[in-house]
């Protein structure tokens, strides 16, 4: 009972009933909806669950990203830019060099959208850490930059480029799933370690809480920003090149387009404050495997344009709303919410009473 109390609590399994109720509703339209059959032509698997895990590659990228970024106290409005600067570096790459079977130009293409994303990230990292910028402030300024960088490398136009081992990231299958879901599972289950194993995880953690008390601990704050914020930028850049290589083109101006908000819903979703430090690693993952069950179901019931939105807002505060514990106390009527106010003390049981020392003295 005890751990059934605690899943309660824990915000990231509020997302994962959101998925349910998602793919229950999806289902009730079409029964089939979760069937999978085999392409007689590729021989591949194929069904709507592989495609919902096919177009969260590219958010659980961002998300990760986001999550340390968010746990310092920033934020990181420019992970959209960065993945349409991935894509683009990746796209232009390919077309100059133009070997539809090379292994090369494929690593070649993802090594300079990497080295860019990088570069970019630092600048990031330093107007926050050194120059003193607020985040929000920063980070807007590397959107529209990063922007106008995709539309150089392109000359502003869309581009496309053909290569079959850059275009299996995304189109290829790994035991049945999609690659470029398998390669970000991989790469969370990496870092998470990575973050866990060693004192990154808490040093991040703690700057959130608390930057002086950290600086003041020994831990210094400028490495750790440029770090996350680099790492940030680059993972931004690999959900960039999942993004292009299913289509094999790159739109300067829709590719990555408003991705940061996705990142951020999926960041607080998964149960990481806003206000800094403790992070989910595990919970901002579900959380973008909740924003990709929801875009698609958005396509799938055949939602208005117009109210996509307000569809999505929707399903998200009710999300936000069940992760509280005083909503969930007052809804299912578990006693006294937290924080709410004690039994007032009656004026007569305020005074203290007088110990027989003190009557002693008096």
């Amino acid at each position: 009972m005890s751990r059934v109390k605690t899943a309660f609590r824990t915000p990231w399994f509020w997302a994962l009933v959101g998925i349910a109720v998602l793919l229950l509703i999806n289902t009730v339209k079409n029964p089939a909806y979760l069937a999978l059959s085999v392409n007689p032509t590729t021989g591949q698997l194929t069904g709507n669950v592989l495609d919902i895990l096919r177009v969260s590659a590219p958010i659980i990228m961002i998300a990760l990203g986001m999550t340390f970024v968010i746990a310092t106290e920033g934020i990181d409005l420019s992970v959209g830019s960065m993945m349409a600067v991935g894509g683009a570096v990746a796209m232009q790459t390919l077309s100059t060099i133009n070997d539809p079977t090379s292994v090369g130009a494929m690593f070649a293409a993802i090594g300079l959208a990497l080295a860019l994303a990088i570069v970019l990230g630092a600048i990031n990292g330093l107007l926050v850490a050194v120059v003193g910028l607020q985040p929000f402030i920063s980070t807007l300024i590397m959107m529209m930059a990063a922007r106008g960088i995709a539309r150089v490398i392109t000359d502003g136009q869309n581009t496309n480029a053909t290569n079959e081992p850059f275009r299996q990231l995304a189109n290829g299958q790994i035991l049945g799933l999609p690659t470029s879901f398998v390669i970000a599972i991989a790469i969370v289950v990496v870092i998470a370690l990575f973050m866990r194993r060693t004192a990154l995880g808490l040093m991040i953690e703690s700057i959130g809480i608390n930057p002086h008390a950290s600086r003041l601990a020994g831990i210094r704050p400028r490495p750790i920003l440029f770090g996350v914020y680099i790492l940030s930028a680059a993972l931004a850049s690999v959900g960039g090149l999942f993004s292009v290589s299913e289509v094999m083109t790159v739109s300067v101006s829709g590719t990555g387009n408003l991705m940061e908000l996705d990142a951020i819903l999926a960041v607080v979703i998964g149960g990481t404050s806003l206000a800094g430090g403790k992070f989910s690693i595990l919970g901002s993952t579900i959380g973008a495997l909740l924003i990709a069950t929801l875009n698609k179901t958005v396509l799938f019931l055949g939602i208005p344009a117009a109210a996509t939105p307000a569809f999505k807002a929707l399903v998200i505060i009710v999300l936000v709303l069940l992760q509280s514990e005083r909503v969930r106390s007052f809804a299912f009527g578990r006693g006294k919410s937290p924080g709410a106010p004690a039994t007032p003390v009656k004026p007569e049981d305020q005074t203290a009473p007088v110990s027989k020392e003190k009557e002693v003295v008096a």
